[in-house]
């Protein structure tokens, strides 16, 4: 693997960028932009040319070197994502072009050709459409280490090699591209990658609008165009209804779980921005509106209606001579410069500045979406349809999804937080005297619904409140106070971590009834705020069925679950399951607990829907969104599907407008196929031989799992084999990498636990104890057993996603360079137990893998995947090395000043990996 870095190094000029028309691998493209970079690094750091092509002794360089070097292969791993993404647009433009969009899997156009070829009748399409309801929800999770000035440069490159592919350039031109890519290339590099500072909450929120601006706002209304053109073509003959089914939620700035940096004041700026992100892209769109529309009345009669309204519109303005006098005879123009002015005063009030301000405005997203309706609708009756279609409906579209929000911003909280301002509520009202009942008796629980049934009269005065309780409920104050004066839909839900019982979710109905949350529509309370328990661990897992069977029995949450569509959503933890069991038995209380809450779905009549707590890595749910939504349990979607989308996942989903469309078709689509067909599906019938092939070797996993996690020197070998305690140090978020301060390998949070096993190569979190539970199978059941597992890698989605998913990530193991961290453990007695106990067990589940997939060596099935390795693990092996060094000259520097020597460079080197592996966290 070496020669291939040395191969891509040694060119002393550029690729030729002609060859970029050629073939769809990224060799091309790569060896383009390593040409490039080694210009740039020659240009400036000369020196650093053997450290790229892995030459030098990482043991002979100084630190400020080989911090230039890490900077150099960190945009290097950057550069090569471009190029891969490129690449993989051309695949599947080639397959449009050559077969049809029809033969593109993960499109509508698929989905609905197979469904109109199996006989799927419109009328249950319809059915199935107007109960869609898909969110992916952004997050600030600490994984993402790319600064927005960084993300601009590489959009750049990314739309430079895309321009390179056209064959109209001359060769002059193409060379110009070339020299614009350099260019692009060397502004990074002077830039630098590393946040100086660690980024505030605020600049969190800008960084997430960062992609509505650069590519969500255009092309989520184009999915939606896209989506009603794959209807029209398997179903010609019927017209559908599809409302606004694909939106955005978030938790940067209202996710409060072990943030204290996230308050009231901060959650409040980040409604006001997100507000404005939409109405500023809205007012940039009417403006290209009424550029375009320079329809005259001459050419076209206008309808009467339009003219009529357009009339009232006018006379509310209070400016109609100047309007007409502006633009006479195109009534189209006049109708959009009432509504540009609405929006400017609608602007003005989101701003702040909108005191005294006496102009017509928008109250609410639905009066403009009524606008735009009223213009499509006028130019439909003039014979202008397709004008309509393709420029109003578009922006109607982007008004619906986004409303005067952007997103949906979830607020979130843990049970610790909300418990103990339940029990500061308690002594401070009713004359209460002593200690509050314990949060798991049935007298605390009775004290919940007592005081849930007593009705209110205004707002009660709670003298001596603790500043955190009080806290607590201005952020859910903020609810009603923000729907009223942004949008009835800028807040998601209320999302409740580490929920264990049923008191503590009827906790936080009193804590919204008591902030002024609930609405009292005949003198019957309901909660419109949807309050979503998290069940985390194994154990909250397991007991999550009888919680919400209990949940759902009481009439408050009954009658606000009507209020908020008939469904009571649940959100599931990958993280937490995957620390507290391993990988397979984390996929299966999953799979389980989705089964089971489906069942408690069907018994109560309330539907439940299901928010997937996924992070990027395999070990925290990350998987090929079309194959892990097609494993789920049958029935457990229904047309409903949230999902986090975590640290750098959003920026390799979302930076370029057309891997933005691709993924949130995808994820769309795959969601109505699932809908569509999953308990149609023999695949995914429950059968009762793989239940009980999967609970066996789920238990055994989590048994060989438990004997390394419950060693009781692991956290002392976690803490030195591995940058654990140097990633707080990463200025990549504003959470802290603890909840509550806390050291103990329990407290620590799910991300830095993945990052640093992936920095480190071991990545047990993707496969430990796997080879354990097969091995024991086949010992316990023979050769029938054997068999039994080649049945389940062929019938079961659920067992093949996940061998699929060991495999990938046994490929990115590396147990030399996991030795080699090994080697910064100073007590060999710690070294010399947990070490040979990962080596053992790793080289066991390479053996099983083999055996069950039938392969002749790890990952033989996966070409393109293993072909995507080939390019980064020489470069990732190399910065490994360098980690190792970094770290023990950082940790053995006998002075401050000798530590931030080397500080720079160790920071580089974990941004350098996390980016060559593609997930940190």
């Amino acid at each position: 693997m070496k020669d291939d870095v040395n191969k891509l190094g040694s060119a002393e000029e550029p690729v030729s960028a002609s060859a970029l028309i050629k073939g769809t691998s990224p060799r091309e493209a790569a060896e383009l932009l390593f040409g490039l970079l080694l210009d740039v690094a020659r240009r400036h750091q000369p020196e650093i040319e053997p450290l790229l092509k892995s030459e030098a002794a990482v043991a002979d360089v100084t630190p400020e070197l080989m911090a230039r070097a890490l900077q150099a292969q960190g945009i290097w791993f950057q550069l090569l994502s471009i190029a891969e993404q490129n690449a993989a647009m051309r695949r599947r433009r080639r397959v449009e072009r050559e077969r049809g969009r029809e033969e593109l899997r993960g499109t509508f156009s698929h989905v609905l050709a197979e469904a109109a070829s199996a006989g799927v009748e419109p009328e249950e399409i319809q059915k199935l459409i107007s109960s869609l309801r898909i969110r992916p929800v952004l997050t600030a999770h600490p994984t993402e280490s790319k600064r927005v000035t960084v993300l601009e440069k590489y959009r750049k490159t990314y739309l430079l090699l895309r321009e390179l592919e056209n064959p109209r350039w001359t060769e002059r031109e193409r060379a110009a591209l070339v020299d614009e890519l350099r260019d692009q290339i060397e502004l990074v590099w002077m830039t630098g990658e590393l946040h100086l500072e660690k980024p505030s909450v605020e600049q969190e929120v800008q960084r997430g609008l960062h992609f509505f601006d650069e590519t969500l706002f255009e092309m989520a209304p184009k999915m939606l165009t896209g989506f009603e053109a794959a209807l029209k073509r398997s179903y010609p003959d019927t017209r559908f209804d599809v409302p606004p089914f694909f939106q955005f939620g978030s938790w940067i700035g209202g996710d409060r779980d072990g943030n204290p940096f996230v308050t009231t004041s901060v959650t409040r700026t980040a409604l006001k921005q997100n507000a404005l992100a939409s109405l500023r892209h809205y007012r940039a769109r009417i403006v290209e509106l009424a550029r375009y529309l320079s329809i005259t009345e001459r050419a076209s009669p206008v309808p009467d209606s339009f003219r009529a309204e357009l009339a009232r519109e006018l006379e509310a303005s209070g400016d109609a001579v100047a309007i007409r006098a502006r633009n006479p005879g195109e009534a189209y123009r006049q109708y959009l410069t009432v509504v540009l002015r609405k929006l400017d005063a609608t602007i003005a009030r989101a701003e702040g500045n909108g005191v005294g301000d006496t102009r017509p405005y928008y109250a609410n997203a639905d009066e403009l979406i009524l606008d735009l309706r009223v213009l499509e609708n006028a130019l439909e009756e003039a014979s202008l349809a397709s004008i309509a279609t393709d420029l109003v409906r578009p922006v109607r579209y982007a008004a619906q999804l986004f409303r005067f929000s952007t997103v949906r911003l979830d607020l979130r909280e843990n049970t610790t937080r909300t418990t103990e301002t339940l029990q500061a509520l308690w002594r401070a009202t009713g004359g209460q005297s002593g200690e509050p009942p314990g949060p798991k008796s049935e007298a605390w629980k009775s004290w919940l619904l007592a005081e849930l049934h007593r009705p209110r009269e205004g707002d009660r005065v709670l003298a001596g409140l603790a500043p955190e309780a009080e806290e607590t409920l201005n952020m859910l104050r903020l609810v009603p106070e923000m729907r009223g004066r942004l949008d009835r839909e800028a807040f998601g839900s209320f999302i409740l971590s580490m929920a264990r019982s049923v008191a503590d979710v009827l906790g936080v109905y009193l804590l919204a009834k008591e902030a002024g949350v609930f609405l009292d529509a005949a003198g019957t309370e309901i909660c419109p705020l949807p309050i979503v328990p998290l069940f985390e661990t194994i154990d909250d897992l397991r007991a999550a069925p009888q919680i919400m069977r209990e949940l759902l029995s009481v009439p408050l949450v009954r009658r606000s679950t009507n209020w908020q569509g008939g469904v009571q959503e649940v959100m599931i933890g990958y993280s937490d399951s995957n620390k507290d069991g391993g990988f397979f038995a984390s996929n299966w209380e999953l799979a389980k607990a989705q089964t089971k809450l489906t069942k408690v779905s069907d018994e109560t009549g309330v539907k439940i829907a299901f928010f997937h707590g996924r992070g990027g890595s395999v070990s925290r749910g990350g998987a090929p969104t079309g194959r892990a939504i097609a494993a789920q349990p049958a029935g457990s979607i229904r047309g409903r599907f949230r999902v986090t989308e975590q640290g750098e996942v959003v920026s390799s989903k979302y930076a370029n407008r057309g891997t933005a469309f691709y993924q949130m078709e995808l994820l769309a689509a795959s969601v109505f196929e699932h809908a569509l067909k999953s308990e149609r599906e023999d695949a995914l019938k429950p059968r009762a031989e793989i239940d009980d092939a999967m609970e066996a070797l789920s238990g055994a996993s989590r048994a060989a799992y438990t004997r390394l996690a419950g060693n009781p020197d692991l956290v002392t070998y976690f803490q030195s084999a591995s940058p654990l305690e140097e990633i707080s140090l990463l200025n990549i978020g504003s959470r802290p990498a603890r909840r509550f301060g806390a050291s103990s390998l329990a407290d620590l949070r799910a991300i830095p636990w993945v990052f640093a096993w992936a920095q480190n190569r071991h990545i047990i979190t993707g496969w430990y104890g796997v080879g354990s539970a097969l091995k024991n199978f086949i010992e316990v059941r023979g050769e029938e057993g054997l068999a039994m597992l080649a049945r389940m890698f062929k019938d079961s989605r659920l067992f093949r996603l996940i061998m699929d998913e060991v495999e990938k990530t046994l490929l990115i193991v590396d147990l030399a360079i996991a030795r080699a961290y090994s080697g910064l453990v100073a007590e060999a007695q710690v070294r010399d137990t947990i070490f040979p106990m990962i080596e053992a067990e790793y080289r066991l589940t390479a053996d099983m893998a083999r055996r069950v997939s039938g392969g002749a060596e790890i990952g033989a099935r996966f070409p393109r995947h293993r072909e995507v390795l080939a390019e980064r693990l020489p470069m990732i092996n190399a910065v490994n090395r360098e980690q190792v060094e970094l770290l023990r000259r950082f940790r053995g520097a006998s002075t401050e000043a000798e530590r931030e020597r080397y500080k720079p460079a160790l920071l580089l080197s974990i941004n350098c990996i996390a980016a060559g592996l593609g997930a940190t966290g």
